[in-house]
């Protein structure tokens, strides 16, 4: 049986030509039947893009080459046993994560990142603030022991979440797979936070590479795709989404 690539990925980069890069990329992914959803923005690109191994490693040789990235900012692998996107789709949006602030490679090297046993030592800490900065039903269907969710339907209402938060204490971010974190580092260093942190690669590459043993993460991570949820070692998890809501379930 065919099993599916699936691809994470974004890196901040200045981005010219953007409607040519849209087409160009839209027909790549048509001839090698790869689905799912790039953003472009001047500041850089967002996307989760599934299809067969082959497929995915060339699209991501062609964003390279065209886009002249030497590596990616963050990017994670995971495998479906379906094609878990309806259809591939490329999008120009403003930013790559509405929030409202524009991002440069000079303020993103400011950024302070932790993964495995150093993010699960961090959290540990009593005076850590762990913040899930995902959309409350993402924070329902599992977090981080002790993570405490804005409870915001929207991104862009992050900041005024922030306003009301201790800048002494030392302050560990997370999501799905490190983006929305960029963003919220970057502007609360801009106010005046002095121990920020963001879980490197969000929770997916937690999951991926941290032994179940040692985790410190409970229930299920949710996914932009047909798959829902997965689990430790990216298993696929055990929900569904409701026809009615659009919730999972």
């Amino acid at each position: 049986k065919i099993m599916f690539t699936v691809f994470g990925f974004y890196k901040f980069k200045k981005i010219k030509s953007l409607k040519k890069f849209k087409s160009l990329f839209q027909s790549e992914f048509l001839n090698n039947k790869v689905r799912g959803t790039l953003i472009l923005s001047p500041e850089g690109i967002n996307g989760t893009i599934a299809g067969q191994k082959k497929s995915i490693l060339k699209i991501k040789n062609i964003l390279k080459k065209k886009l002249k990235i030497i590596k990616f900012d963050s990017k994670n692998h995971s495998a479906s046993k379906f094609q878990p996107f309806h259809q591939g789709r490329v999008k120009i949006k403003k930013e790559v994560v509405p929030i409202g602030l524009k991002i440069d490679k000079k303020s993103k090297k400011q950024n302070r990142y932790l993964s495995g046993k150093s993010w699960n030592k961090l959290i540990s800490n009593k005076e850590t603030l762990v913040v899930d900065t995902r959309k409350p039903f993402e924070f329902k269907l599992g977090t981080f022991n002790k993570a405490i969710n804005p409870n915001i339907t929207h991104f862009r209402d992050f900041p005024k979440y922030l306003k009301n938060m201790n800048k002494k204490k030392p302050v560990a971010m997370f999501c799905t797979g490190g983006i929305r974190c960029e963003k919220a580092s970057y502007y609360l260093r801009n106010k005046g936070f002095k121990n920020i942190y963001q879980l490197k690669g969000g929770i997916i590459n937690y999951l991926d590479k941290i032994n179940k043993t040692d985790s410190y993460w409970k229930g299920d991570c949710f996914v932009f795709d047909n798959r829902v949820s997965i689990k430790h070692s990216l298993k696929p998890g055990n929900l569904c989404i409701c026809a009615g809501c659009r919730e999972p379930i």
